[in-house]
Formats: structure tokens, C-alpha cells, sequence
């Protein structure tokens, strides 16, 4: 494990510990990777953004949109448990950095189209591909990288602040690359996003952990074909039934509520509170506010005690806020709902996320992680089509209870599991 820094950071000026919140920030590692990181994402917002404005712009159809965004997400998926294999067989560090440069080049290439009038469609095509390649090798690296920079014991604080600047710029960063995009069109948006993209890559060259030694690489690459070395990935997450049942209540979970938020809260926005564009704004806002507030609270308790159960009750209440959701008569009942269920959302991903790392050998983190993650995202599109069919066919309030109720079944099967017993030992404490 790192050792602890003895740097200014780590205290107050009275000599007393910081905030538990604030200590990773001590790590001169850490702040290098949550410094790119942060910048990173909050260039990812400019590029959503002027990516669909673009689109409209070349074709004026929301269909295309759409295809562009799939045609990120299906290799992403496809790739996940590959990225994951080879975060476990080579640096982290070096997959990490070796994606922002690659992505870097490619936006700032596309920047370069668009400012010249050169632009086309089929660009953007290409550049959601690489993108959905990219990011199937980054975020398994995302995951592994922490353990190897952090103490156990500040794992729950490192996950909260990087994933509370994630959910900081989701709130702010559209509001700017909206401005941006209006007064200056979409050319700088993508050279921002271009910019923050090799800024991230910079921390990452400066990084001293995070990588794996030659003899640890040869080891990895000596236990076989990278088929059999993702099986093992997977016969491990089968054989321990924490992560088992983990894995699918993270993917029940996920498909239960991606479509209904993302799909159902703008036509509830539209149709029954007559809010239009602007309260799906605030149901957003007020969900991804949540959500901060939750992964700064996660990020400053010390361990949870019996945490597969505050998981259990977590998966409970988001089950009834959905189904409340559904049948919810106004705006402002709608919005307390949601922001109380991001900042359950925003507590229990990071507390499970650094249980996962803590508990997962090294060996096989990555492996682990990106099936995690594959619960996550694999659902998302299968989510979103169900929500648009079930939408479409006047069944917003069913597909709302509907949801709720594959909620709290998920949570049944993690309390038949017997998951809170299970996933009390070794949770990561933040110190």
C-alpha cells in the first residue's frame, strides 16, 4: 500500500488532521490524477454538448443524435471486460494517459474541420467509435489506478472527491458549453475539450504510481491468452457471492433507472407538470446536486458498519421513490424525490466502490471492476428503449412503478443473498 505523505496538506495550520474528506488530497499523486480528472470531465460536458449541437446543425435530426451516442456505447460495452483484462496486465497509468492523448488528438483534429467549414457527418460517427473503444480501456483503469496511488483507509474520500468533480461538472459544465456554443458556435467547445484532454494526460506523465513493475507485467502476461485471462476475471467475481450478487444488483438497478429518469422525467417535465425544458432542468440539477452532497458525505464517515444492508435499504428507497415518481402530482414533490435519491445514489456508489477496490486483490481488480462497470452500462441501452416504447405508449406512470418495483426486487434477491452479511468485512474506512 502507498504510504501516507507528511505534507502541509494532511493538517490544519493548528497542527490538528484535515477534514476526512481532504486528506487524499495530501497525496502528491492523488492531486495530480483528481487535478486531470477534474479538468477532463469538465471538458467532457463542453464536447456533449457541441457534439449534438453539431449534429443538428449538419442534419437537423435528434435521430442522428442518437445514433452518434450508440455508436459510442456499443463498442464501450463490448470492450469493457477487454479494458479490464489489460488494466490488469499492464499500467494503469500508461492506458490512462495513452487514452487522453489518443482522444486529445482525435477532438482536437475534429476542432480543426469544424473551425475550417470542413466538417461532415460521418466524422462524427468515427470519432463516437474511438471514443467508445477508448473509454472501454480507461475507466477499468480509472478503477484500479486508486488502490494504487491512496491507503486503503482513504479510498471512500478518494472516490468521493473524484466523483463528486464528475457530478460538479455534470451540473455546471453544459450551462458554460451552452453559453460557449451560443456565442462562438462548436469549434472552441471541441478545442477545450481537446485542451483538458492532454492537461489530464500531462498529470497522468507526472504520476509516479500507478504502474506496474516488468516482473509483474511478465507475470500477467505468463497466465495465459487474453480470453483466459478475462474467464479468470470472471470465475473469480462468480466465485465470491458478495461480488456475485453485486454485480447483479448494480445491473438491475442500472436498467431500472436509466430509461425512467432519462427518458420518462422529460415527458413528466412536459406533459403532466408543464414545465417543459426548464423543469427537466431542474429535476436534473436537482438529482446531480444530490448526488454531490452524497459522495461528499460518503467521502467524510468513517466505515459503514453491516454496509450490505445500508445497500439493501438504499436499492429499497430508490425502488419507492420511483414508483412515487411515477405518480408524483406536481414539479416540487418530483424534485425532493430526486434529490433524495441522488444523494443515496451519490453515498452508496462510492462506499461500494471502495469496498470493491479494497477487497479485490490487485491482480484481478481490473477484471472485477470492468464487470462492475458492464452491469452498469450494458443495461443503459436496453433501459432507454423500453422507456421510449413504454413512453410512446401512454405507460409513463406504469413504467415509473414498474421500476420501483424491479428496484426493490433487487433488493429482496441481495437480502436473500444474505449481502449484508458479506460485505461488512474489509470496508474501506476513511482515516
Amino acid at each position: 500500500r502507498p504510504m501516507e505523505p507528511a505534507t502541509p496538506l494532511a493538517t490544519t495550520t493548528g497542527g490538528r488532521r484535515a477534514f476526512p474528506l481532504l486528506r487524499p488530497l495530501g497525496n502528491r499523486d492523488f492531486r495530480l490524477l483528481f487535478s486531470g480528472e477534474a479538468i477532463s470531465v469538465l471538458g467532457d460536458q463542453f464536447h456533449f454538448v457541441a457534439l449534438a449541437w453539431l449534429a443538428l446543425q449538419l442534419t437537423g435530426s435528434g435521430l442522428v443524435i442518437g445514433t452518434v451516442l450508440m455508436t459510442a456505447a456499443i463498442p464501450r460495452a463490448v470492450l469493457m471486460l477487454v479494458g479490464g483484462a489489460f488494466s490488469d496486465r499492464f499500467s494503469p497509468r500508461t492506458l490512462m494517459l495513452t487514452s487522453n492523448l489518443l482522444r486529445g488528438v482525435v477532438v482536437g483534429t475534429l476542432s480543426a474541420l469544424v473551425l475550417s467549414g470542413n466538417a461532415q457527418l460521418w466524422q462524427l460517427y468515427v470519432l463516437a467509435g474511438i471514443f467508445g473503444v477508448v473509454d472501454a480501456f480507461f475507466y477499468p483503469a480509472m478503477h484500479t489506478i486508486l488502490p494504487m496511488v491512496v491507503a486503503e483507509r482513504q479510498l471512500p474520500a478518494a472516490n468521493a472527491l473524484v466523483q463528486g468533480a464528475e457530478q460538479f461538472a455534470g451540473l455546471v459544465g453544459p450551462a458554460l458549453a451552452g453559453l460557449l456554443v451560443a456565442a462562438v458556435q462548436t469549434g472552441p467547445a471541441f478545442v477545450i475539450d481537446s485542451a483538458s484532454f492532454i492537461i489530464s494526460a500531462l498529470c497522468l506523465a507526472l504520476l509516479r504510481g500507478g504502474r506496474r513493475s516488468p516482473t509483474e507485467a511478465a507475470e500477467a502476461l505468463e497466465r495465459g491468452n487474453l480470453l483466459a485471462t478475462i474467464g479468470g476475471g470472471l470465475a473469480y467475481a462468480v466465485s465470491d457471492p458478495a461480488i456475485r450478487t453485486l454485480v447483479v444488483l448494480i445491473a438491475a438497478i442500472n436498467f431500472a433507472f436509466t430509461g425512467p429518469v432519462a427518458v420518462g422525467m422529460a415527458w413528466l417535465a412536459e406533459s403532466r407538470f408543464g414545465g417543459g425544458a426548464a423543469a427537466f432542468g431542474f429535476l436534473l440539477a436537482g438529482y446531480g446536486g444530490g448526488a454531490v452532497l452524497g459522495a461528499i458525505v460518503a467521502g467524510s464517515v468513517a466505515g459503514v458498519r453491516r454496509l450490505g444492508a445500508v445497500i439493501i435499504a438504499v436499492a429499497t428507497v430508490l425502488g419507492v421513490g420511483l414508483a412515487g415518481i411515477g405518480l408524483a402530482p406536481n414539479l416540487e414533490i418530483a424534485l425532493v424525490l430526486l434529490i433524495t435519491m441522488g444523494t443515496l445514489v451519490g453515498f452508496a456508489s462510492v462506499r461500494l466502490r471502495s469496498w470493491l477496490q479494497a477487497r479485490v486483490p490487485d491482480e484481478v481488480r481490473g477484471r472485477v471492476m470492468s464487470l462492475v462497470m458492464l452491469g452498469s452500462f450494458g443495461t443503459a441501452p436496453f433501459s432507454l428503449a423500453a422507456a421510449g416504447v413504454l413512453v410512446d405508449a401512454g405507460l409513463t406512470a406504469a413504467m415509473f412503478i414498474a421500476a420501483g418495483a424491479i428496484m426493490i426486487g433487487a433488493a429482496i434477491l441481495g437480502l436473500v443473498s444474505n449481502l449484508q452479511g458479506l460485505m461488512i468485512e474489509r470496508e474501506a474506512a476513511t482515516g
